[in-house]
C-alpha cells in the first residue's frame, strides 16, 4: 500500500483528495494538515510514501515545508508531491530546488493524480504532465546546448545523458537519441544520481537547469 499525507489548508479540498485516495486499492490516507507546519510533524510521525503538498498554507507554506522533509536524512523515503493552482514557472523550479519530486496543477483528472502519486512512489520524477512540460518545451526549442563545462566529477557521455534527463527524456529516448541501449542508458542514469547525490529525476533537471547544460527561454 501507498501511504499518503495530504496537505492543504482547505477542508473541502483535503476530504476530496482523502475519498480519491482511498478508493484506490494500493492507497491509503494516513493523515491530513492543514498547514505545512502540521505537514512536516505528520511525515515524521506517519511514515507517509508521498506527501501531496500544496503551496500556499498558513504557517509555513508548500515549499518551506517541502525542503524541510527533503532535508532531514530520517525521511529519505518520503517523497513531495507539489499540488497548487497556481502553476507559474517560478513555482514549479521553486518547488523542485526544494525536494519536490513531481509538480501538478489541482484541475489534474482524478485518474491522472492517482497515476502521478504512484509514479512518485515509485521513486521516479513527475516531469512531463502539467506546467513543467512548458519548461521542457522551451528548451527542446533550442538548438542542443554543448556539453562542456558540465558538472565538475562527471564524464562527457554521463553529461550529454544529463543534458537529455533535463530536457524531459526518459531513459528510452535517451537510448534512442544516443545510440545506446535502455540498459546501458539507465545506467548512466543511476551513475549520474550516485555521483550527484540526487534523489531522484526531478533534482538532476535542476541540476542540467542550473549547470548551464539546458538553458530555457534563449
Amino acid at each position: 500500500m501507498i501511504r499518503v499525507l495530504l496537505a492543504d489548508d482547505q477542508n473541502l479540498v483535503r476530504a476530496s483528495f482523502a475519498m480519491l485516495v482511498e478508493s484506490a486499492p494500493d492507497m491509503e490516507v494516513v493523515g491530513q494538515a492543514a498547514n505545512g507546519k502540521e505537514a512536516v510533524e505528520l511525515a515524521r510521525s506517519a511514515r507517509a510514501d508521498v506527501v501531496v503538498m500544496d503551496v500556499r498554507m498558513p504557517e509555513l507554506d508548500g515549499i518551506g515545508a517541502t525542503r524541510l522533509i527533503a532535508a532531514d536524512e530520517d525521511l529519505a523515503g518520503v517523497r513531495v508531491l507539489v499540488l497548487t493552482t497556481y502553476d507559474t514557472d517560478e513555482h514549479v523550479m521553486e518547488a523542485l530546488r526544494a525536494g519536490a519530486s513531481g509538480f501538478a496543477v489541482k484541475d489534474i483528472r482524478p485518474a491522472e493524480l492517482l497515476a502521478a502519486i504512484r509514479t512518485v512512489a515509485g521513486g521516479e520524477a513527475l516531469l512531463s504532465p502539467g506546467p513543467t512540460s512548458r519548461l521542457i518545451a522551451r528548451a527542446l526549442a533550442l538548438p542542443p546546448t554543448p556539453v562542456t563545462g558540465g558538472p565538475e566529477g562527471l564524464s562527457d557521455r554521463e553529461r550529454e545523458v544529463l543534458t537529455l534527463v533535463g530536457r524531459g527524456l526518459n531513459n528510452t529516448e535517451i537510448a534512442e537519441a544516443l545510440g545506446l541501449s535502455p540498459l546501458t542508458a539507465k545506467t548512466h542514469v543511476s551513475r549520474i544520481m550516485g555521483k550527484l547525490a540526487a534523489r531522484d529525476r526531478a533534482q538532476l533537471v535542476i541540476v542540467a537547469y542550473e549547470s548551464g547544460l539546458v538553458i530555457p527561454g534563449r
